[in-house]
Formats: structure tokens, sequence, C-alpha cells
């Protein structure tokens, strides 16, 4: 029998540690999953959950970071390479895109130059074979004129344009994983929608797996697969994306749903936000990190409060859905007299995405 094809990417016990005046920040704690070519995972929480970390340290981009656990790309262990060998797979093998495009393109070169100079690191090209492949990757995400654009600065670029040159340039060496962290931030909605539908193309045609970072649950009910749920540096939740919106495990996805506005609301209703504050990182509490801000834990007898307070739930099989949660009141041997939980809410809709991707200047 032919042995498994592992992921594209696989995860496991990722750790990710920064030292401070104030004390070591625990960053990202034990926390996996996998990326398999071809599929979207999107991974969701509030800021200073280390989505952002977790992202960095694939891509081996921290500096004064300790890391263990492993990080595999097609089953090649990442965290055992030298610098050197990291820099031959960043743009090759994998690709980023950032969240501020304006910051992350040099101001003193041209758009096409800066694509043509990551084209000739990787494939050791010439001027003018670099010069084409990046034209005519301006023209692939959709950059009207791309042969003149090429030839301009990013602050002539408005903030779609400077997102699509941007995935240009990712995706100019042809990489098998794509990170997109917060790719349409600051975007209004109509050019949000063309940048997520650009990337759902480009994925489709290039068989690309991709790790969406985000915030917002529209776009995750819009592009992913799998949606990877964080809380405090850790895994909160892990299920396909149907699955998640439908039935959320775990209080805290089920507090983010619950605290978007729906078109089905009053007008003078309310936004649920969810009460408290993130935890501190740089003291952890033993127990649950979300049991402080957590209805179901209030709500419980004594026991299950002292239980949430003091024992760190593990991610374990929750339904019958290859899912993941974290919660003791989760799975079939949750917490007995558990709090019921609300009425589960609708997946999000996401901006309308438009007939064909057009260019937005």
């Amino acid at each position: 029998m032919a042995a498994a094809t592992p992921p594209l990417l696989e995860v496991r016990d990722l750790r990710v540690t920064f030292t401070t005046p104030r004390g070591t920040v625990r960053a990202v704690d034990s926390l996996g999953f996998t990326v398999e070519a071809g599929r979207t995972l999107g991974i969701v929480g509030e800021s200073g959950s280390g989505k952002s970390v977790t992202s960095l340290a694939v891509m081996g981009l921290h500096r004064g970071a300790e890391i263990s656990g492993s990080i595999a790309l097609d089953g090649q262990e990442l965290t055992a390479l030298s610098e050197k060998e990291l820099s031959r797979l960043r743009g090759r093998r994998m690709a980023m895109i950032f969240q501020d495009p304006l910051s992350s393109l040099h101001p003193y070169y041209t758009v096409g130059e800066q694509i043509a100079e990551h084209f000739r690191v990787h494939f050791k090209a010439g001027r003018a074979a670099a010069r084409k492949r990046a034209v005519d990757m301006l023209g692939e995400v959709g950059i009207p004129e791309p042969a003149r654009r090429a030839g301009e600065y990013p602050h002539q670029f408005s903030g779609g344009m400077r997102q699509r040159a941007m995935i240009a340039m990712a995706l100019a060496c042809e990489p098998d994983l794509l990170i997109a962290d917060e790719p349409t931030t600051a975007l209004d909605v109509t050019v949000q929608a063309q940048i997520l539908e650009l990337i759902a193309r480009l994925q489709q045609e290039r068989g690309l797996g991709v790790v969406m970072i985000t915030h917002d649950l529209g776009v995750v009910a819009r592009v992913a697969h799998e949606v990877l749920v964080m809380y405090g540096g850790r895994a909160a939740e892990q299920a396909g994306v149907d699955a998640l919106f439908a039935e959320p495990a775990h209080p805290y996805t089920r507090g983010l749903l619950d605290s978007l506005p729906r078109l089905d609301d009053a007008d003078d209703q309310p936004l649920r936000a969810i009460p408290g504050s993130p935890p501190s990182l740089l003291a952890p509490a033993p127990g649950c990190a979300f049991a402080p801000r957590c209805h179901l834990a209030a709500a419980g007898t004594p026991e299950q409060r002292r239980r949430c307070a003091t024992e760190r739930p593990a991610l374990r099989p929750y339904g019958i859905a290859r899912r993941t949660a974290a919660c003791h009141f989760a799975g079939a041997d949750a917490v007995p007299g558990a709090a019921p939980a609300a009425s589960a809410p609708t997946a999000p809709t996401a901006a309308p995405a438009p007939t064909a991707p057009e260019a937005s200047r």
C-alpha cells in the first residue's frame, strides 16, 4: 500500500514565545493545523489572539522569538532550516500577502521593478525576462495597461491596485502555499469582493493551498473550507466552515457570531458584544482562557466554575464531523448540567461578488 500523501502544510504543537522586560509572552501555545493543496484555511480571532504570529512563524520571519514544535511544508521540516535555506523557499514555495501593501512595497522603486527583482532572485532570470514576467503578472491580477502601470510607483496605485500588485508579486514564482494576512483590510466592500474573487480564481487555477487570516467572519464564510478559531494564543475550535456556522461548539465562537449585526435585527437592536477583555499572554490563567468571559462558566455549578478556572480544556473531537473544540462544555463528556446554548446563528453574508474581476483605481 502506498504511503499517504502528507498535507501541503502541517503544523504540530507550535509554540512561539517572546522575552520582554515585563516577562515571557506566550504568543502561540500548542497550536496545530493542516492545509491541503487547493483548500483554504481561515484563521480568525480577536487582535492579539496569535493569528499573525502564527503566519510569520510559518514563513520563518520572526526575529528574537523562541519557536518550538513542527512546521512541515510538503513533508519538509522548516524549523530545522537555516535562514539561507528558508529564504530560498520564501517566494518560491510559500508566499505571503501582508496587511498593508503600501508599507510592504518600496516607495523608491516602480511596482514592475519590485516584482521583476523578486522573480530574478529565485529563477536567475535576465532583466528582459523578469520585466515580461512582471507585466504578465500585473495583467493576470486584473490591472489594466500592465506594461504602463509596471513603470509606476506604489503611491500612484489605489489601495485595491496595490493589493493586486502584492498578489502579483506573491504569485510571480508560482508558490504552492499562499498566506494572506488581512488582505482586504481598509478596502471598500466592492474592492474587497474583487480581491477575494481574484484569490479564489488563482487558487482554483493553480491548486494553491491558502491560509486566510482575518477578523472578518464574512470573509471566512465566503472563501474558507476549514476554520481555525484562536483565542489567547491557542486553538479554541477547528471545523469545516459549514459546520462551524451551523453549530459553533465553543462559546467564544458563538460570541463572535452573535456579535455580528443582522439584516433582520430591529433598528434599535444593540450589538451583542462579548463582555470583558482578551487575556494577558504574560501571565496566562491555569484554566480556560475564556472562562472569565464565558456565559456557560458563569451559569454553571460551583464545581463547573472551579473546573473552568483551574483545568485547561484539551482540544478534542466534537460531534460527528471532523471537528474539535477546547471547551469543558463541548462534546459527549461535557460537564453535566451545562447551560443550554442559544440557537445556532446563520452564516454572515459577505459582500456580493462582481460578475467579473475588475480593477479599481
